[in-house]
């Protein structure tokens, strides 16, 4: 029996690094397949990873990872722009949404490897408060997560 590592080492082909990109992408792919539609609670839960997906893409992959990150965040945005302009979002996807802002921005601010990223969420912020009543507080007359 050989037992000399393959050409693919140690982890036989496993890719070392994370994709907040391709995670995003591959969630809603499934989501309108399987529904036809947009899950919701299921959009929440890819907000609620922004955060950890900024740590461990940029430091799991320096070249790549920040706009891996930077493109799984703004479709995410795309689809909350593209539900609100059809009247079906939900308020509490709106608070998801400004809740991943705050904690991505926090990270930026505490790894220098993550800094760079804070331009990638103020303009991802700018987007969201475009489609807040104008108090920036409240969608729809309700009050949403602010920081």
């Amino acid at each position: 029996m050989n037992n000399a590592p393959n050409d693919a080492g140690i982890f036989g082909g496993i890719s070392t690094h994370t994709d907040y990109g391709a995670f995003v992408t591959r969630v809603v792919a499934r989501m309108t397949e399987a529904r036809g539609s947009i899950d919701q609670q299921a959009l929440q839960r890819c907000l609620g990873l922004a955060s950890s997906y900024l740590v461990t893409d940029t430091s799991t992959n320096p070249d790549h990872g920040l706009v891996s990150w930077q493109n799984g965040f703004n479709r995410l945005v795309d689809v909350i722009v593209a539900l609100n302009a059809r009247g079906e979002l939900d308020v509490a996807t709106v608070s998801a949404a400004s809740k991943a802002c705050s904690e991505c921005w926090s990270v930026a601010g505490t790894w220098r490897e993550t800094e760079v990223s804070r331009d990638g969420v103020r303009e991802i912020a700018k987007r969201l408060k475009g489609i807040l009543d104008d108090n920036g507080r409240t969608y729809r007359g309700e009050r949403i997560y602010v920081p």
